[in-house]
């Protein structure tokens, strides 16, 4: 198995030298977008096959459970082949993640799907993956959160799901203040709180992120593609150097200054790529600072 970070195919040039590319072995390119293998003990976005030892489709490992994702159905090969690979407990297949709720789009192709414990840069998750969203695509992201917080940093995660962001800054020392308005992702997410001691560190919330916002806060992360449409729910509840990570389908730097001259804000957008979604789509993070 190949663990690599997916980037631009031009983008290939700038990373060398990076100390997290394992250059060991070649980069793995189709179309415009470039698998670059990743060394041990680095975050990385996505498994790839080695063609020697596993000749199926490429999946991801969350626990116990094998997930395929894609719009084309996974064939009877394809789940031969990783059965007989992984031995998962399960076997999924899952298109797309729908609603306001992020609710998998999850297809059974073997086995029984239930709770796993999926263990990830040090910190558990517990989630049923047929039923609650989990992105493993998304752990380059956490990483560079994490190191971007500081200590005692009061945080609002408006779509906390399991715990994908609040955990990570909370181990760094963040007060957070966990929001989710789904009731299967939030049982998830109070589990994991818990289990990975910062009860002291996260405050959870069951409900409409809109409504759940309180005070002022240091930084807001904003994990959900529709988060253009809150900005100016969160802008209510920021101040002068609070930085705002607005994750969306697309770089949508533009519409997001649209809405900072529409409340008179005055910031500065960065816009990072985190992973490839589709045909000239990427997964951005705008990190906003507010001036």
């Amino acid at each position: 198995m190949m663990r690599v970070r997916e980037i631009a195919r031009e983008d290939l040039g700038r990373v060398r030298g990076e100390d997290w590319v394992d250059w060991s072995r070649r980069p793995f390119v189709a179309g415009d977008t470039a698998y670059v293998p990743v060394r041990d003990g680095f975050p990385f976005s996505s498994i790839l096959p080695d063609p020697h030892q596993y000749r199926g489709r490429g999946y991801t490992m969350l626990g116990t459970v094998a997930v395929f994702h894609g719009r084309e159905v996974p064939g009877e090969d394809d789940v031969r082949a990783v059965l007989e690979w992984r031995h998962p407990t399960a076997v999924l297949w899952i298109p797309a993640c729908d609603g306001q709720r992020r609710k998998p789009r999850a297809h059974v192709l073997a086995g029984t799907p239930g709770e796993v414990a999926h263990r990830e840069c040090g910190i558990t998750y517990f989630f049923d993956p047929s039923c609650t969203m989990f992105s493993a695509g998304n752990r380059g992201e956490k990483e560079r959160l994490r190191k971007m917080v500081r200590p005692g940093e009061r945080v609002a995660d408006m779509f906390a799901g399991i715990g994908y962001f609040s955990l990570p800054v909370a181990r760094e020392g963040a007060r957070v203040h966990a929001m989710e308005i789904d009731p299967v992702a939030f049982s998830c997410l109070a589990k994991n709180i818990g289990v990975n001691g910062v009860a002291d560190r996260v405050v959870p919330e069951l409900g409409d992120c809109r409504f759940c916002l309180s005070g002022t806060y240091d930084r807001v992360i904003m994990g959900h593609f529709d988060s253009c449409q809150y900005l100016e729910h969160a802008l209510s509840h920021v101040h002068e150097g609070s930085v705002l990570h607005v994750h969306t389908a697309g770089d949508a730097s533009g519409r997001i200054e649209e809405t900072l001259s529409g409340k008179g804000v005055r910031a500065t957008v960065e816009t990072h790529r985190v992973k490839k979604l589709g045909p000239h789509i990427w997964h951005c993070v705008q990190d906003v600072t507010v001036e």
